[in-house]
């Protein structure tokens, strides 16, 4: 299903149904309240969130914390987004939880199946990590657990979904979105009621990534893809001589406007190749994207820049960006995936704002600054009307390049690798 239908769904068929829902829940609880004792400190924890890869990284601090109070994790996530948990493996295969969208039917049986799975599983605490959706909210509501924590608009318009909650959250767009998870922590497992969670300072040494392990053998194997890829190009790379640059031109369709435009970005290869002419450049990508990041590549024509889409599967991303230099990325899953290694990267933002998106790597934020900018919130379940997206733009080949340049000489600095 496309996300304009899946937003459609959640509006037209989550709101009456919040409606139905809320007052069975609120029986449901009272009864349990009647005939059983206050509910202890969250034992087995279930984190929902369906739809950003992006988020199951920016999560993990989150997710130790409650996994350093005792808690056993578990963690529902869309099908096709679940091999972003196994970047960390901060969660347990078997603990994972998925939902194929792919279709409409397919959606509701894996529903249905997960309400039975997480009953079964005897689920006492959910954590609702999205940004006021209706179908997570009846998710919360549903799955049996006696402790149900989330988002809550309060007195705020718009945006209703239900009575769910049980621990309700003030959702702050003036922190980031990593510390708004954690106060989703804190309030699952506070033993006084707060109006509203959470009433504490989250310091900034408290959003701190854990880094992927990188097995050897897979490193060697992705090395020898990168260098059989070049030999075939007549390229000369040489690892650790040369430097390893990445540039990621798409972005996901849940966010179209998110993307610099390809022109951009082959302007910005060209720019590379002749600061750099000795470097080697991939142009990475999913398979899908072979042929969006060809046109990248054949209108940059440069020699020493290849097509890389599709080269490497997702288990083998921190490898890769273990092994290169430097990435230039939109506003993207990669972005965040990347954080989990040792990899600088320049980001580049447009309809949303890295004050609350920004990776939490080695990592340098472009945005314009518009006046209109950032379009898109938790307010209106970041679709925005813009179709021009004139945020980014307005980004310059020049400044990314200053700042790819900054990156890199950073990387020289720590390599002991001679400038130039």
């Amino acid at each position: 299903m496309s996300v304009n239908t899946m937003r459609a769904i959640d509006h037209w068929v989550g709101v009456p149904l919040c409606a139905i829902a809320s007052p069975l829940v609120a029986l449901i609880d009272g009864i349990k309240n009647i005939f059983s004792r206050r509910p202890q400190a969250p034992k087995k924890l279930l984190f929902i969130e369906l739809s950003e890869m992006g988020s199951a990284i920016l999560v993990d601090p989150a997710m130790r914390n409650a996994q350093a109070r005792g808690a056993e994790l578990f963690f529902l996530i869309f099908k096709s987004n679940r091999a972003s948990l196994t970047l960390l493996n901060t969660v347990k295969p078997e603990n994972i939880f998925t939902i194929d969208s792919s279709s409409l039917g397919g959606l509701i049986k894996d529903t249905l199946r997960f309400l039975i799975v997480a009953r079964a599983h005897r689920i006492d605490t959910v954590i609702d990590l999205e940004l006021f959706s209706r179908f997570t909210a009846l998710l919360t509501g549903l799955c049996g657990a006696r402790r149900r924590v989330g988002y809550h608009i309060f007195h705020g318009e718009g945006l209703w979904r239900g009575f769910m909650l049980t621990r309700k959250v003030h959702y702050n767009p003036h922190i980031h979105i990593t510390k708004n998870f954690l106060s989703l922590i804190h309030a699952a497992f506070a033993k006084e009621i707060e109006v509203p969670f959470s009433k504490i300072h989250i310091a900034d040494s408290e959003v701190k990534l854990e880094q992927a392990v990188i097995n050897p053998d897979v490193m060697k194997k992705v090395l020898s893809r990168i260098e059989q890829k070049a030999s075939e190009a007549g390229i000369t790379y040489s690892h650790g001589k040369n430097r390893l640059i990445l540039i990621n031109p798409n972005a996901s369709d849940l966010l179209p406007q998110r993307r610099w435009a390809q022109q951009r970005f082959s302007e910005l290869i060209q720019a590379v190749n002749q600061r750099y002419p000795n470097d080697l450049i991939l142009v990475t990508g999913s398979p899908a994207e072979f042929v969006y990041v060809d046109k990248v590549r054949s209108v940059a024509n440069v020699k020493n820049a290849l097509n890389f889409a599709g080269q490497v599967t997702f288990s083998e991303l921190p490898p890769l960006y273990t092994l290169s230099d430097v990435m230039v990325t939109n506003d993207s899953g990669p972005g965040h995936f990347s954080a989990v290694t040792p990899l600088r990267t320049v980001v580049l933002f447009g309809p949303e704002t890295p004050a609350l998106y920004g990776s939490v790597g080695n990592s340098i934020a472009i945005t314009a600054n518009l006046a209109c900018s950032p379009c898109v919130s938790a307010a209106n379940h970041r679709k925005t009307p813009c179709q021009e997206n004139i945020c980014m733009q307005a980004i310059t080949v020049a400044q990314v390049l200053d700042k790819v340049t900054f990156q890199l000489e950073e990387v020289d600095k720590a390599k002991g690798r001679q400038a130039g």
